[in-house]
């Protein structure tokens, strides 16, 4: 899978002078949905079949501040899929450099409008089979 760039922009950083530490988060979603997007499972398309994925948990480990106007490249991978969790890995890296900024974690589930946990297999086995083939552990 291709890296999702983001680009560092000024109402992203704090006093410092570094992006503050809520933005990693941020980012992370954003991987997300172009993870999804580039496995031919647009999130909007999810939602007009009536499943949504919040986010359940999430972790990051900050290793060096990212700085405005700096690119860095995300890469989302799926590490577990069951019938109703899934979860990936991020790894963020300076685009030009190489180095690590910041490594993470997010649990997500599936669920129905009304709130209520699906399993994908039952609802959607075509969804969940592509998903199941893109797992990296």
């Amino acid at each position: 899978m291709k890296d999702y760039i983001h680009t560092v922009q000024y109402y992203e950083t704090d006093q410092m002078g570094f992006v503050h530490h809520s933005n990693y988060i941020r980012w992370f979603e954003e991987a997300r949905m172009d993870l999804l997007d580039q496995l031919g499972l647009p999130y909007a398309a999810m939602e007009q079949k009536g499943f949504l994925s919040p986010v359940l948990e999430v972790r990051c480990r900050y290793k060096q501040a990212a700085r405005f106007g700096e690119a860095v490249a995300i890469q989302a991978r799926l590490t577990e899929f069951g019938n109703v969790r899934y979860r990936l890995a991020y790894t963020v890296r300076d685009r030009d450099t190489g180095v690590l900024r910041a490594e993470g974690e997010s649990e997500h589930c599936f669920i129905n409008r009304e709130g209520r946990p699906i399993a994908l297999k039952r609802h959607d086995p075509e969804l969940a089979q592509s998903l199941l083939d893109a797992v990296e552990p």
